[in-house]
């Protein structure tokens, strides 16, 4: 697959963007509390495409390597506006 130079910038920079995001968040609520569930959730789904993307930059799939960092973000983002995350640095 023809992918060109800044595809592989960017798909590098999203991996590096998710990695520090998922090193960098915390669980807010409490362990009894149904948002935890929750958190874990969306912490575990971010965790995956985490790995899915490294999956796909490992088979020069940086179309795919791409999607998946953003997907995962996505989920980090929509943690931290739920307010089941919050994060150790800005």
């Amino acid at each position: 697959m023809n992918q060109p130079a800044h595809l592989t910038e960017k798909a590098y920079r999203y991996r590096k963007l998710l990695n520090d995001a998922l090193s960098n968040i915390d669980i807010v609520p409490d362990a009894s509390s149904h948002l935890h569930i929750v958190a874990k959730d969306y912490l575990l789904m971010a965790e995956s495409y985490y790995k899915d993307g490294v999956h796909f930059l490992e088979a020069d799939d940086r179309v795919n390597a791409l999607v998946a960092f953003s997907y995962g973000h996505a989920f980090i983002d929509a943690g931290l506006r739920l307010g089941v995350f919050c994060t150790r640095q800005s």
